[in-house]
């Protein structure tokens, strides 16, 4: 394996770098975007019961906007329970956009890297023919071995790059698809908690 690290030349350490930057997203994001981690199971039904038991206070929304992204976007609603229905929507939505910038977290990176480990292999694959063409140059074509270092050179980095790119690209659609579904099902519990706190302030007007 290092043999084939070497044959590939310089340019197979941006690729290797790139693959470790990679693995360390996928793996970082596959915990932090896990279900039970962003939208923790009966969150909603919960808070609706401290609701209506009226147990709800500044340390409870504290802790459920410190417990999962779920509970940020619940906890804002929760904080102008009291305030006309737009602005309880407002503050939702507000708080809505940073739990989704978070939750996005560097997957535009992982996507960058699926798009310049081709071409970095794309590079190392002119770099290994002009050393082709300059030892033909130098040497002529009866001597294979001269040629070799270069052949191998512009296939290895062609191959490390394709390697590397691929899961990234799989990892990054993954991960944006996830991310989409996440905030959809976040939505409809905050719009469930709006719906019912509205309803449940013009119970007590009525």
């Amino acid at each position: 394996m290092v043999d084939i690290v070497k044959s590939g030349g310089w340019l197979m350490a941006p690729i290797i770098l790139c693959a470790i930057i990679a693995m360390g997203i996928m793996l970082e994001r596959f915990w932090t975007l896990q279900q039970k981690r962003v939208i923790p199971e009966d969150l909603a039904s919960k808070v609706w019961g401290w609701v209506k038991k009226d147990q709800l206070d500044q340390k409870q929304i504290q802790s459920l906007h410190q417990g999962s992204p779920l509970g940020q976007i619940l906890s804002a609603g929760l904080v102008n329970r009291d305030q006309e229905r737009i602005v309880m929507k407002d503050s939702i939505e507000d708080t809505g956009r940073h739990v989704v910038h978070e939750l996005g977290r560097y997957l535009e990176t992982l996507g960058t890297v699926a798009a310049i480990t081709p071409l970095l292999g794309l590079l190392g694959t002119v770099i290994g023919m002009v050393k082709v063409f300059a030892a033909i140059t130098t040497h002529g074509v009866g001597n294979p071995t001269v040629l070799a270092g270069g052949i191998a050179e512009a296939l290895i980095t062609t191959a490390a790059g394709l390697t590397v790119a691929i899961p990234a690209l799989i990892g990054y659609r993954y991960y944006r698809s996830r991310v989409d579904t996440l905030v959809i099902d976040m939505e409809k519990e905050a719009i469930k908690l709006v719906e019912a706190l509205h309803r449940r302030k013009e119970k007590t007007k009525g």
